[in-house]
This record gives structure tokens, sequence and C-alpha cells, in this order.
């Protein structure tokens, strides 16, 4: 017999019609919520994530010399609790609502008074805005929670690399199979073939690029992080945008970098991660589509 997924498809468009059936203010409102409160889960990922795959890779390197790794306390995005990384105070649930604690506390340690970045509320923000404007874009239905999805775990992948000069394989990979996924309907961002081909052409496009940079210069230019966050943009936009999203990325990267170099910030030889450039391409051709695909075509 084969299964069925007649009653879940229902009760997701029962879901999409009684949400869409709210007045915008509410589904804006909602969305912006829910955009915090997945915001302050991304900061957690984007502090714990590198930490965990760290011990994780310590712990093989242990068995592998010494044949017995010792145990480790147990660390993931939910133990321990989130706690001030100055004195160590346990923060209280008033203390963790996204961006309004923040402001309440005046950025500062309840117990310490030390100072709590600003990246906190930005992160949460922003993910914020993403949910507003996957809303917008794509109206009431679940293409626009997919895009959120989307631009969600670019950011973390971003904030990653930006801080480790690391693509996770634990974000980049399930980011790729969920944009095969998504598109597995008709009613997907672009057509089941046009994504597996942008899989494909992303992946080897930046691979490509890799070995010719390696043997023109001596040098990698790029990580294999980089060749998988491609891919999975691929995945969910096809194989048209790659053209526009790798442009795009091209472009923002060499302007930050010599703005940076001018300033100060970097030497010239100094590499920049690209992981960030790419998913400013991705977010960008999410929402505004392939204008500069005529360039290509």
């Amino acid at each position: 017999m084969q299964p069925s997924f007649e009653p879940y498809v229902a009760r997701s468009s029962l879901f999409t019609q009684a949400f869409a059936a709210l007045p915008a203010a509410a589904q804006y409102g909602f969305a912006i919520v829910f955009g915090l409160v997945i915001g302050s889960f991304l900061t957690v990922v984007v502090h714990r994530l590198p930490i965990m795959l760290e011990r994780a890779w310590r712990a093989e390197i242990d068995a592998e010399t010494t044949g017995d790794a010792a145990p480790a306390e147990r660390y993931n995005l939910a133990v321990p609790r989130s706690a001030c990384p100055h004195c160590g105070h346990i923060l209280r649930a008033w203390e963790n609502i996204p961006v309004v604690s923040y402001m309440l506390l005046r950025g500062r340690c309840a117990k310490c008074g030390a100072s709590v970045s600003a990246r906190y509320p930005l992160i949460e923000l922003a993910t914020a805005l993403f949910a507003a404007a996957s809303l917008y874009a794509f109206g009431p239905d679940w293409l626009a929670l997919a895009a959120f999805g989307l631009c969600a775990t670019l950011l973390a992948t971003s904030l990653i690399d930006f801080d480790t000069r690391y693509l996770p394989d634990s974000l980049t990979l399930p980011l790729l199979w969920a944009g095969l996924i998504v598109n597995l309907s008709d009613g997907g961002f672009v057509q089941l073939h046009d994504a597996v081909i942008g899989a494909i052409g992303g992946y080897l496009f930046l691979w490509c690029v890799y070995w010719i940079f390696r043997l023109v210069r001596g040098v990698e230019g790029m990580g294999y992080g980089d060749f998988k966050l491609l891919a999975a943009l691929g995945a969910w936009l096809g194989w048209m945008a790659l053209p526009q999203i790798v442009l795009v990325s091209a472009i923002a990267g060499a302007l930050v970098g010599l703005v940076a170099t001018w300033r100060g910030r970097m030497r010239f030889e100094e590499p920049l991660p690209f992981g960030p450039f790419l998913a400013i391409g991705g977010v960008l051709t999410l929402y505004f589509g392939t204008p500069l695909y005529g360039l290509f075509g």
C-alpha cells in the first residue's frame, strides 16, 4: 500500500488558509515575533556550533592518538544554559527576551554590569526583518516559511564563516538537501531539474575556480565549504541564479576587501571569508529574482 501524504497536505493548507485570513498587521506581527525568537536561537548556534565541532574534533584526535577519549561535560545547543561570559551569571527568563531584555538592561549583565555585545540584538532584528520580508515577498504561503528558513541559515553560516573562516557541513549540507526537497513540488522556487543542475553547477564552478587558482598561484583561494554553500544556493534557486549570485558576491567581496585594506583593517594578501558574500548574493536573488540573467542568457 502506497503511503499517502494527503492528510499532511490538507492540514498544511488549512493552516495556510487560517493564517491568510488574519489581518495583515497580525500576520506581520506574528512573523516579526517568530523571527525574533528564531534570531535568539541563531545567536546560540553561531556561538556554540564552532565550539561543539572543535570539541568533537579534539575527541576524535584523542581517540586516535591515545586510544581513549576522556568524557567531556555535556555541551550542545541546549546545555548548559545561557550565562554571562564574564561572571557566569545564569540568565533568567526575563533576561532572555529577544531585543527587549537588551534594551531593559541597557546592554549590560544584570549581575556584574559587564557590557553585552550589540551583536545579539542585531542578529535578532536581522532575523525578524527576514521573516517580514519573506512574508511580503511570498505572501502567507509555505514558500514564505521556506524562504525565511533559507535566509536564517545563511545568516548563521555567514557569521560562523566570518568568525572562524569555516563553513560547517552540519549547516551547508542540510541546506542543500532542503533546497532539493522544497523544489520537489511544482510550487517550489524552481523546477526540480533546475535545482539539481544548480546544485551540481554551483559545486563544480567553485571547485574549478579553486583548482585554477591553486595551479596558477600555488595557494588555496577558498575552502570546500564555499563549494557546498554555492551548491546549496543552486539547489534552492536553480542554475539560472548562479551567474548573478557569483557576480554579486565577487563584487561585494572585492569592494569590502578594498575598503578594509585602504582603512588598514586587513593586509592586501589576507583572505576574506567568501561565505557571507555568497549569502548576500543568494538573499538578493531570492527576493529580487535574476534581473542580471539576461546578461548571461
